[in-house]
C-alpha cells in the first residue's frame, strides 16, 4: 500500500482549566491513505475536534501537544517552522469548522475571504479565484452563486454560511480536508445536496478527509472507515460497514441505541385563550419579503415545533415574536393582548415573559464573562437581585440545569463543553422566569447523547414550571422526540401544521413527505439510493 498521506502515532494533547492542566488526547494513533475519508464521532469532549485540530499541527488556546508524532507526506507537523505551516494550511490541508459565524470576519465581504488563501498562497488571480468561488457556490446550492459573495456573513442565514465555508475549504483543492461538523447547521434537505458535493469533491480532486460528526448517520454516508472516541481514547475502530452491522464495544452500541427519547404529547387547550398567537403575519428585511401571511398558535406548557428548510422563515418569525424584525401587516398576541412589533417599545414585564435560546452558545455567551456573571445579568435587569440573593438563585438555577455551582459558577465559557454551554443558556433563559422560551436550534450543534440529554433536561423543566416552547429546528427526529403541535414552513408560508400524530402519520404534505424522506438512516447505501430515485423522478 502507498505511504499514507497523514499518519499520527501516540499523540497525547493537554487542555489548561482549573489552574492545572488535564489529559484531552490520550495516546490516539490514526492512519489516512490518499482519497480515503474516516468518520470520527464520539460525544461532546471525547477529543475529536482537537484530534482533527492536530491533523494540522495546531493547539487551540489553552491546549498543548506534548508527546507524539503528526506526519502529513512525509513532513513532520510538530517538528515545522510557522512558515512552512502556514504554507500547508489553505493550501494543502483545509478546515472546515463547526461553528461558521464564528468563524468569518464580519468587517469582510465573504468572497474576500473566499478567495485570499488561492490568491496569496495559490498563485492564482483574483478573476480566476472568484470564478471558481462562483461555481462552488452554485455547487453547494447557495442563492445567487454570482452576486452572494458580495454580502457580509451577517447578511447569511447559519447553513449558508457553513456553506461558503464549505467552499473556502476546496478552493485550493487541498489534499486533506478537515470537516468538522460540517452540515451541523444545515436543514435535512439542504444537508443532502451538500453532502453530495463534498463527496464528489473529494472524489473529484482526490482528497483524502477527516470527517468529524455527532450524527452517525451522516457519518454513515460518507467515512470509509470509523473510529470511535471517548475521553480522549480510541474506542473501538472499523470499516463503516462493518462498525453499523456489528459494532463490539458496549459504548459504541450506545451510541447506535440513542434517539429513542419521546415525550408525552399534550391535547391542544382549543377552548383557552393562547398564551401565543402570531396572525396573519408579514415581514420583510428592506425590500425583500421573507415571511407571507404566517399564523400559528402556542398554549400554556406546550411545545409547538416549526420546522422547515434554511430560509424557509423559522429564524425570521422568532425575530418577529422577539421585536427584532416588524411586521408589515398582521400582529403578534399574547395572552390575548397586541405586542408593540418593536422590542423598544415592550414594557420591561412584555420583555422577560418571553426569553430565547440561540443556536450557538459559542456566539451567545459573553467570553469574557465569568458563568455567575452570564446568569445573573437577567436576575438583576428583571428581578432586582443582587449579592448574596442573586448568587444563591444562581446556583438554584445551576442545580436545575444539572451543573454543580460549585464547579461552574466561577469559570468562563471556554472552559465549557458545548453542551455545558447549551446548558448555560438554558439557565441564563430561565433566570428572567418567562412563560414562553424560543429554542432556536438549541440541539444542532450538539453530539446525539448530549442533545438526548438536553431534552430530557428541557421536557422535565417544563414538567416542573409549565413554560411552553417554541421550539425551531430542522431536524426532524427532534420534532418527533418533544412536539405537541407541528407547523411546516417553507418560503416563508406554513404550508403545513397539525398536532404531533397528524403530521407524521401518512399520507403526507407534498413538502413534508420531502422533509420526511430527507432524515438520514443508518444504511451507508441510503443516500445513493435517495439520489438516484430523485434524478428519477426529476427525469
Amino acid at each position: 500500500m502507498d505511504k499514507p498521506l497523514l499518519e499520527i502515532r501516540n499523540l497525547q494533547i493537554e487542555g489548561h482549566y482549573e489552574d492545572a492542566w488535564h489529559p484531552l488526547i490520550k495516546g490516539i494513533d490514526l492512519t489516512l491513505q490518499r482519497g480515503e475519508v474516516l468518520g470520527l464521532i464520539g460525544e461532546s469532549g471525547a477529543g475529536k475536534s482537537t484530534l482533527g485540530l492536530a491533523a494540522m499541527g495546531f493547539a487551540r488556546d489553552g491546549c498543548r501537544i506534548t508527546g507524539g508524532s503528526v506526519c502529513f507526506d512525509g513532513i513532520q507537523l510538530l517538528q515545522a517552522k510557522p512558515e512552512a505551516l502556514r504554507k500547508l494550511r489553505g493550501l494543502r490541508i483545509a478546515y472546515v469548522a463547526q461553528s461558521a459565524a464564528a468563524s468569518f470576519n464580519p468587517a469582510h465581504r465573504l468572497i474576500d475571504q473566499h478567495v485570499e488563501t488561492a490568491v496569496i498562497n495559490g498563485g492564482i488571480s483574483r478573476a480566476q479565484a472568484e470564478r471558481e468561488a462562483v461555481e462552488l457556490y452554485r455547487v453547494l446550492r447557495l442563492p445567487n452563486p454570482e452576486t452572494i459573495g458580495q454580502r457580509y456573513p451577517h447578511q447569511m442565514s447559519g447553513g449558508q454560511l457553513q456553506r461558503v465555508m464549505t467552499a473556502m475549504a476546496m478552493a485550493c483543492h487541498p489534499d486533506l480536508i478537515i470537516f468538522d461538523e460540517p452540515t451541523t447547521a444545515l436543514d435535512v434537505t439542504t444537508q443532502i445536496e451538500v453532502l453530495a458535493a463534498i463527496r464528489d469533491a473529494i472524489k473529484t480532486f482526490g482528497s483524502a478527509a477527516l470527517y468529524i460528526s455527532h450524527d452517525l448517520a451522516v457519518v454513515a454516508q460518507m467515512a470509509d472507515r470509523i473510529m470511535v472516541l471517548r475521553h480522549g481514547k480510541l474506542v473501538e475502530e472499523a470499516e463503516t460497514r462493518t462498525m453499523l452491522s456489528a459494532p463490539q464495544q458496549d459504548y459504541t452500541k450506545s451510541l447506535w441505541a440513542v434517539r429513542s427519547f419521546r415525550t408525552e404529547p399534550k391535547a391542544c387547550p382549543q377552548q383557552q385563550v393562547p398564551l401565543l398567537e402570531v396572525r396573519q403575519v408579514c415581514a420583510s428585511y428592506g425590500h425583500q419579503p421573507v415571511l407571507h401571511d404566517v399564523s400559528m398558535s402556542l398554549y400554556r406548557g406546550q411545545t409547538l415545533a416549526v420546522i422547515g428548510e434554511s430560509g424557509s422563515g423559522k429564524s425570521s418569525t422568532a425575530r418577529l415574536i422577539t421585536g427584532l424584525l416588524p411586521a408589515t401587516a398582521g400582529q403578534v398576541l399574547y395572552d390575548g393582548e397586541a405586542l408593540p412589533a418593536d422590542f423598544r417599545r415592550r414594557s420591561k414585564e412584555q420583555l422577560r415573559r418571553i426569553q430565547m435560546i440561540y443556536q450557538i452558545p459559542d456566539t451567545a455567551l459573553n467570553p469574557r464573562q465569568r458563568i455567575a456573571d452570564i446568569i445573573g445579568r437577567p436576575l438583576t435587569f428583571y428581578l432586582g437581585l443582587k449579592g448574596k440573593a442573586m448568587r444563591a438563585r444562581v446556583a438554584e438555577l445551576l442545580e436545575m440545569i444539572e451543573l454543580d455551582p460549585a464547579t461552574f459558577m466561577e469559570r468562563q465559557p471556554r472552559e465549557l463543553s458545548g453542551g455545558q454551554k447549551q446548558r448555560i443558556c438554558i439557565a441564563r433563559a430561565l433566570a428572567a422566569d418567562p412563560q414562553l422560551i424560543i429554542c432556536d436550534e438549541v440541539t444542532s450543534a450538539l453530539d446525539q447523547l448530549v442533545a438526548e440529554g438536553v431534552l430530557k433536561l428541557l421536557n422535565r423543566i417544563q414538567q416542573q414550571l409549565g413554560v411552553a416552547y417554541l421550539f425551531i429546528t430542522h431536524d426532524v427526529a427532534t420534532v418527533r422526540a418533544i412536539a405537541d403541535e407541528v407547523v411546516v414552513m417553507q418560503r416563508g408560508r406554513v404550508v403545513d401544521q397539525g398536532s404531533r400524530s397528524a403530521i407524521f402519520t401518512p399520507p403526507y404534505q407534498d413538502y413534508t413527505g420531502l422533509l420526511f424522506s430527507s432524515e438520514p438512516e443508518m444504511d451507508p447505501d441510503w443516500l445513493d439510493h435517495l439520489l438516484a430515485e430523485r434524478a428519477t423522478l426529476t427525469s
